[in-house]
């Protein structure tokens, strides 16, 4: 970056970098900042980042230890760059066939969009689909579902579901005070399971496909 470069042009394409990355999913370091713009100190980097946060085009995210930032993000109160956006972390693989263990292996974040009915409080975590047993409703190998947590659903929602340490995802029914996994998909058996056999750890409210 050229130093007659005006300082107010420089931190508008670095906002632009960190807006395109915190979209994308892939939230950048300050020194992949420094790197990208070519700042001798990582000082210049974290500079242009602070003042991003005071001007409110940025927030700080906070890890478990009070007064440590872990990175950026951006503010979901902000009503000029589109809808509010949240990122749910990307906890690995579940399920879509027969149970397995679940994996808590978080691969990074999703991008997503609240929207009007959704609200601060609400938690979202994102997981990546493995077999084929909810193929009848359009969710295949490889997908990414959103889901809201929750500990209760209505008959007939898509659900993440979590009997002892195995979690899959299925729609959810209620016969005869059983609880129901169903597949979507006639190849696959149904899961019967009493109440307390069975969690629920959320209800699905997207689902991703990435082509590329």
């Amino acid at each position: 970056m050229s130093p007659k470069t005006p300082p107010g042009e420089t931190r508008e394409s670095i906002y632009q970098f960190m807006r395109d990355r915190l979209l994308d999913g892939k939230p950048p370091t300050v020194r992949e900042v420094q790197a990208r713009f070519g700042f001798k100190a990582v000082q210049t980097a974290q500079a242009h980042l602070e003042q991003l946060v005071a001007e409110g085009r940025l927030a700080k995210e906070y890890g478990e230890h009070k007064g440590r930032a872990r990175g950026y993000s951006l503010p979901t109160s902000s009503v000029d760059y589109g809808p509010p956006t949240v990122f749910a972390p990307l906890l690995g693989h579940i399920q879509a066939g027969t149970l397995q263990e679940a994996i808590e292996d978080r691969e990074g974040v999703v991008p997503v969009q609240r929207g009007t009915r959704r609200t601060n409080s609400e938690q979202l975590f994102a997981l990546r689909v493995r077999g084929e047993s909810m193929t009848g409703i359009g969710i295949l190998p490889g997908d990414i579902v959103i889901v809201r947590a929750q500990p209760t659903a209505d008959a007939g929602e898509v659900v993440v579901a979590l009997v002892e340490n195995e979690a899959t995802v299925k729609t959810l029914l209620k016969q005869r005070g059983k609880i129901v996994l169903q597949p979507e998909n006639p190849s696959f058996e149904p899961i019967v399971l009493n109440p307390n056999e069975c969690t629920i750890l959320g209800k699905v409210i997207e689902v991703r496909r990435y082509l590329d």
